[in-house]
């Protein structure tokens, strides 16, 4: 059992809000993916699959091993594993996961895979390279992977996808009006030579946002979902998800001269009073929040992390706040705490949250 007395509070009903909002862009009949993948952006893609499942058409994950988790919780909405791999194909078909195809190798390896086991219309999704360059068929690939789908076949098409590479940046639209043209062409292209109409799905938070005519038929939002739009006006009509806890474990006085920490970072120039917060950079938190650059807030009030940012732990600054062993700590719990760490920390967001560690405590809350 989990009982780091650290905790992260997911906060179901921001969730459910910030979906809403996504939804309130969309046009009636499309379709919504959430992603759910590396621990539902640091909080916990089980509990948030769960709150979510009858909120949504589709979920996704990165690896198999994420789906995986999501079949043995319960979750029995369609997840579309983004990125298999070939030691994971059977897993996938145990779980009844759906793959994202990408090249020819996982391609004719799942293929053979479904032949063997007698599989009639197994869905599985196509992914296409407009230009992110990270994964996906080209264009010329069309006509053999339509030669392997010449009826009798094992596998059905749910989907034809691909990835936006810059659609929260308005100085790249030309770029991406150019593989939102791509992606039009590759579907014309393989649905004209298929019996029935796959699903298309290209935007993902910022695409929705920024490029409403691409909607298709299904929209994937990941951080949209944890309330950041990529866009100081978006992220503002969006509300916080991640509430990272924790307390004070210990209380010291420390006189003129004495030092706090590894390396002794930190020396006090005149009579100072530290908290000892059980959180470190093996929960995720940066070291360069360090010497003053990062704080928490205790009573209401910042205290500033002194010294080195230990492993497990922290110090910081409670001079000036009325505060026992034992009372809440608050690490963050507005985006805008969440952007400090991150603009402190030179990185963006997504790795802010995906950077919380899997033994601090996650529990979400409605």
């Amino acid at each position: 059992m989990n009982n780091h007395v650290t905790v992260l509070e997911i906060d179901g009903k921001a969730l459910e809000h910030n979906l809403n909002y996504f939804k309130g862009k969309l046009q009636t009949a499309t379709k919504v993916l959430a992603v759910v993948k590396a621990f539902g952006y640091g909080s916990d893609g089980v509990q948030v699959a769960r709150f979510l499942e009858h909120k949504v058409d589709y979920f996704a994950v990165a690896y198999t091993h994420e789906g995986v988790a999501l079949r043995e919780a319960g979750v029995q909405t369609p997840i579309l594993v983004l990125h298999p791999h070939l030691q994971n194909l059977q897993a996938i078909i145990d779980f009844q996961l759906e793959p994202g195809l990408y090249n020819f190798t996982i391609f004719n390896a799942f293929l053979k895979l479904t032949r063997e086991k007698s599989l009639d219309q197994y869905p599985v999704h196509l992914k296409f390279n407009t230009g992110l360059n990270r994964l996906g068929f080209s264009a010329a690939a069309i006509p053999e992977i339509l030669m392997h789908l010449k009826a009798p076949t094992a596998l059905k098409i749910q989907s034809l996808f691909s990835h936006l590479a810059a659609s929260e940046d308005a100085a790249e639209k030309a770029f991406t009006s150019n593989q939102i043209e791509q992606f039009t062409a590759i579907k014309e292209a393989v649905c004209a030579a298929l019996a029935y109409t796959p699903m298309l799905h290209l935007l993902n938070t910022s695409g929705v946002v920024n490029y409403p005519q691409a909607q298709f038929d299904m929209v994937r939002i990941g951080i949209g979902l944890y309330g950041f739009g990529n866009d100081k006006k978006e992220t503002a009509q969006l509300k916080n998800t991640h509430n990272l806890k924790s307390i004070i474990s210990q209380i010291h006085p420390i006189a003129p001269g004495e030092t706090v920490g590894y390396n002794r970072a930190f020396a006090a120039k005149a009579a100072t009073k530290t908290a000892t917060i059980p959180i470190g950079h093996a929960d995720g938190l940066s070291r360069r929040l360090g010497n003053t650059k990062g704080f928490v807030r205790i009573q209401n009030q910042d205290a500033p992390i002194i010294g080195n940012v230990c492993m497990d732990m922290i110090m910081v600054d409670v001079t000036h706040i009325d505060c026992n062993e034992g009372d809440a700590v608050i690490v963050f719990n507005t985006q805008e705490m969440i952007q400090h760490i991150a603009d402190i920390s030179e990185t963006i967001v997504y790795e802010t949250l995906t950077a919380i560690s899997p033994r601090v405590h996650k529990t979400l809350k409605t």
